[in-house]
């Protein structure tokens, strides 16, 4: 861990990154204390006014705050992308671990199955699967977990497949030890640093499909706010008040940038061929 954390300090872009995540979780957990205004209050006399000292982020049509709906977003968005990432890592840890350690029968099911799932394009599978379930935030996690399965799959099952060949796990088996303590203790330890890196990487994307679900009306419904769902209302707005727009497209921008960021200095930190 000293190590990492050395490392880390050289890396400049792994800082940003760090920085730009932490501003972004800090948002979303103290949104409600920074917010100035109700994210749902309308002020019918101050519809679509410019950025001010009062209105930080202008208004919008209906005369809501756009900085406190920002900030409400980015909740949403950070609460959707961990609980749909923890749902889509789960299943594809189990699911690969599996799959990599027997490399049978099990093995080709699964596959198989990731491979259908793999040639459908991420937002249609998550459309089709957000339209037959109903639009809400939590069919929107379902199916972006799904989405992310996988790709977790893979991801771990590579892992295993190159982890059980090594001596200790050879060792293990030779002297006797059960086959799921094998797994637990032995093989699941050593899969961890893809696993992480792969984690961090899918929080943008799902981030972004969440974003584009809202778009299209099929996540978090009105009168919430969400990034995507603002991007939608603003459509018709762009000309007259470009900062509806403006705004919760910055904020996925660089949130989006950030946990890329922070991905791929996680990846060149734990990957041992660097060290």
């Amino acid at each position: 861990m000293k190590e990492i954390m050395a490392r880390l300090k050289k890396d400049k872009v792994g800082i940003v990154g760090v920085i730009g995540v932490g501003l972004v979780l800090l948002l979303g957990l103290f949104g409600p204390w920074l917010s100035p205004h109700d994210s749902t209050e309308m002020y019918k006399e101050h519809m679509l006014e410019g950025p001010s000292a009062t209105y930080w982020f202008g208004t919008d049509e209906f005369g809501r705050d756009i900085f406190s709906r920002v900030v409400e977003g980015a909740r949403v968005s950070l609460y959707v992308g961990l609980i749909s990432v923890g749902i889509g890592a789960s299943l594809g840890f189990v699911f690969g671990l599996i799959a990599g350690f027997f490399q049978n029968w099990v093995d080709n099911l699964i596959m198989r199955i990731m491979d259908i799932l793999f040639a459908f394009p991420d937002i249609l599978l998550a459309l089709t699967i957000v339209a037959v379930l109903g639009p809400n935030l939590e069919n929107t996690m379902i199916a972006i977990g799904i989405v992310f399965t996988p790709v977790f799959t893979r991801t771990v099952r590579a892992a295993v497949i190159a982890v059980k060949e090594m001596e200790f796990i050879i060792s293990a088996k030779a002297i006797g030890v059960k086959t799921h303590k094998v797994i637990f203790r032995h093989v699941s330890p050593n899969v961890l640093a893809p696993f992480i890196v792969q984690s961090t990487l899918a929080l943008s994307g799902a981030i972004l499909t969440e974003a584009a679900l809202s778009f299209l009306g099929l996540g978090i419904q009105p009168p919430n706010p969400s990034w995507g769902a603002m991007l939608n209302e603003s459509r018709q707005y762009m000309e007259i008040a470009p900062w509806i727009a403006i705004f919760p497209a910055l904020f996925i921008i660089v949130t989006i940038f950030c946990f890329n960021l922070l991905g791929d200095s996680l990846r060149d930190l734990l990957d041992p061929k660097l060290k």
